[in-house]
């Protein structure tokens, strides 16, 4: 049966870590009936957070997906949510996750408000252009303040914020919610864990600050309405909310507000309000622009609408290995239908692919499916060759969409198995969890010969090598993370390299002349641009060398690190009608590329963490003093309620175990949050001991 996409939302939640996104994740699944009883976070019995790890951890680690019905106004709503991870070592799950939703509930913390990794999930959604509405959880939470959260969204993050509803109390005292739209007060039952609530008049010594929120948010929303404009002027009480919701849905979907609720979702007050705001504020796949992609057969741009009878395509965003059906990709489907069993071109490899099965997603359970339409959410079982951000589509109707681009990993260590036979085993999971993970990656060091896992912060690491012990069996050494440095040439060079190789029959022949220059650390990889003439270096060959240089850039000449942010310009060069041949080219680039670095100074450069720490007042002096000694930049240092938060920049190479000492000289009553800033030019000094300590050592 034809689903109506109008009555779709694909929603995501994301926060930073422990505003409390698993726990209304939870309180949704109890009052859309999908779950009998509320998982706790704290208990380790959170329905999504399913894995072992984010179970003893407490924190989610994968972004788990589900679907729940919700009915509003006399209509069945299918909402497929995906619950994203706060921590900053994956990044990556909010990352592809905002790739592909149509919508997000952003949660801040009623004590903390914006926090950086809220900063940085709010940084994603507006460059993938998501519409988001907010939620302030935690009111009942000492210290908690709403109008201090509105204020931060608006000068932190530079968000359009309009409070749909304010709180009831604080801390204590919180009991509910005054709904500004219909300017009534909702107040919930205890006994039945919020799944009821009362609709009463707005208490007596509420009435002034609602009428006053009230009137900024018409004020705010008549700028979007011209009829709304002139009714707010004419007699703002008369407005219902019937009138104000179409125009809060328009303003959301272009992006120009996000309205902002309020709750408690761990005391089970509010959840129900947000569902409502979810289904009708956020867009459906209906309200969302035609995707755009390449044709690569024509190379032409071309557009799929959200369409059941258009043509397949869709996006493959997560990659996750299941203990009974093996690898299931998750995809969003942009267009077209896709039944079981059919066969999909999947344009990243250029083959085909059969679908074994299509599954509705819960958490980690799953609904087998016949077919899926435009607009939903599923996980397909059955594909050999596929990778996260790869295109699936109609074989007749190809078409490329935009891939997902993902942060560098800033943090190495090197692994080896216990016993000799667990080699092809520790491999074999390596590369299957690399599948899963972009941010994840493996390779054979050159010059120790060393197996090196890198990733996104020592978590992350420790995650994953847990991982390979309970889901893969295989048990391995590891030795101490190291940063993922990196190296840089300081000027431009130019250069010429001829290679010559004569062995009897055909030789190798290969000559080319080149500059190479360093470019801005904001821009990554090679630039690589063809100046030479087609009578000195046959076009053909010239691929070669632009992979001999890109190949050459994994290991710097200065200390192994590879090399980013390099321009390559090939100026000139010859080429032997019978000895030359693109292998030539490629290894006179590698050579080439070495020389060329050696006449040049080259640089160290040193990955940079974002750091804030909540820390008491009294350990203030405690807590800067040692930033200090870690080589930190103190940029500001803001006053709570009994708290001061610092924000400074800190080298990655001086937080390696940071969490026991700030539990140490604060007597656990401090936390920090971190993620990646910058890269940087090492100090001298540090620069000759890093050069001149091993690389990686197994403990």
């Amino acid at each position: 049966m034809s689903e109506n996409l109008s009555n779709i939302r694909n929603i995501g939640i994301m926060a930073h870590i422990d505003a409390g996104k698993t726990t209304t994740t939870e309180r949704i699944l109890y009052y859309t009936g999908k779950s009998y009883k509320i998982g706790e976070v704290d208990e380790g019995t959170a329905t999504m957070d399913w894995m072992v790890q984010e179970q003893e951890r407490g924190i989610t680690i994968t972004s788990a997906a589900t679907t729940v019905l919700w009915k509003h106004l006399g209509e069945e709503f299918k909402i497929n949510i995906i619950d994203t991870p706060g921590h900053v070592d994956f990044t990556v799950e909010v990352e592809r996750s905002l790739r592909i939703l149509d919508g997000a509930v952003a949660i801040f913390c009623a004590v903390g408000g914006v926090q950086p990794q809220s900063e940085t999930v709010w940084r994603q959604a507006n460059k993938y252009h998501v519409p988001r509405i907010c939620y302030v959880n935690k009111m009942d939470r000492s210290g908690a303040n709403f109008a201090n959260v509105l204020t931060q969204i608006k000068e932190k993050l530079d968000g359009e914020p309009v409070a749909l509803a304010i709180p009831i109390g604080a801390e204590d005292t919180f009991s509910g919610l005054v709904d500004l739209l219909e300017m009534k007060a909702y107040v919930w039952h205890e006994d039945d864990l919020g799944a009821t609530y009362e609709v009463l008049d707005i208490p007596a010594d509420m009435v002034d600050e609602a009428a006053e929120y009230r009137d900024k948010m018409l004020d705010k929303l008549s700028e979007f309405d011209d009829d709304l404009a002139l009714q707010y002027l004419d007699d703002a009480d008369a407005i219902t909310a019937e009138q104000l919701i179409p125009v809060i849905r328009k303003a959301t979907i272009e992006r120009k507000i996000q309205p902002v609720l309020c709750g408690s979702s761990f005391k089970n007050k509010g959840v129900q309000k947000l569902i409502d705001a979810v289904v009708a504020y956020l867009p459906s796949p209906l309200d969302i622009p035609a995707i755009t992609g390449i044709n690569p057969k024509t190379e032409r741009e071309e557009t799929r609408t959200c369409d059941p009878s258009a043509p397949f395509a869709a996006l493959a965003f997560k990659i996750a290995t299941d203990p009974y059906v093996g690898k299931l990709t998750f995809i969003k489907v942009y267009s077209g239908t896709l039944h079981s069993g059919s066969a999909i071109l999947n344009v990243a490899t250029g083959k085909r692919e059969r679908v074994a099965k299509i599954l509705l997603m819960h958490s980690n359970k799953q609904q087998q499916l016949e077919s899926v339409e435009a607009g939903n959410i599923v996980a397909l079982v059955g594909m050999k060759e596929i990778h996260t951000g790869d295109s699936l589509c109609d074989e007749k109707h190809p078409i490329s969409l935009e891939n997902i681009e993902f942060p560098e990993p800033v943090i190495s260590v090197a692994v080896e198995p216990k016993t000799k036979d667990d080699e092809d085993k520790l491999m074999n999971a390596l590369g299957r969890l690399a599948e899963e993970d972009p941010t994840f990656t493996v390779r054979v060091d050159e010059n120790s010969g060393q197996t090196v896992i890198s990733g996104m912060g020592e978590l992350h690491l420790d995650i994953l090598l847990d991982r390979l012990k309970r889901e893969f069996n295989v048990e391995c050494n590891h030795g101490k993370p190291r940063v993922a440095y990196k190296e840089a040439i300081t000027q431009p060079v130019r250069h010429r390299t001829v290679y010559k190789k004569q062995t009897g029959g055909k030789g190798s022949f290969a000559d080319i002349e080149f500059q190479l220059e360093p470019l801005p650390t904001d821009q990554h990889g090679l630039t690589f641009t063809n100046q030479s003439s087609a009578s000195a270096i046959a076009r053909e060959y010239v691929p070669g060398v632009e992979k001999g240089f890109r190949q050459a850039m994994t290991n710097g000449v200065m200390a192994g690190f590879p090399l980013e942010n390099l321009k390559v310009t090939l100026l000139d060069g010859s080429y032997h009608p019978v000895d030359s041949d693109v292998l030539a080219f490629e290894v006179c680039a590698k050579i080439g590329f070495r020389e060329a670095c050696r006449e040049v100074p080259s640089i160290i450069l040193e990955p940079l963490m974002k750091v804030e720490v909540v820390t008491p007042d009294e350990y203030i002096g405690n807590v800067t003093g040692d930033l200090n000694r870690r080589r930190a930049v103190v940029e500001q240092i803001e006053a709570q309620i009994n708290l001061q938060v610092i924000k400074a920049i800190v080298p990655l190479s001086e937080m390696f175990g940071y969490v026991t000492t700030l539990r140490s000289i604060t007597s656990g009553r401090a936390n920090y949050s971190m993620e990646f800033f910058k890269y940087e030019q090492v100090p001298a000094d540090l620069q000759d001991q890093i050069m001149n300590v091993g690389r990686f050592a197994l403990l």
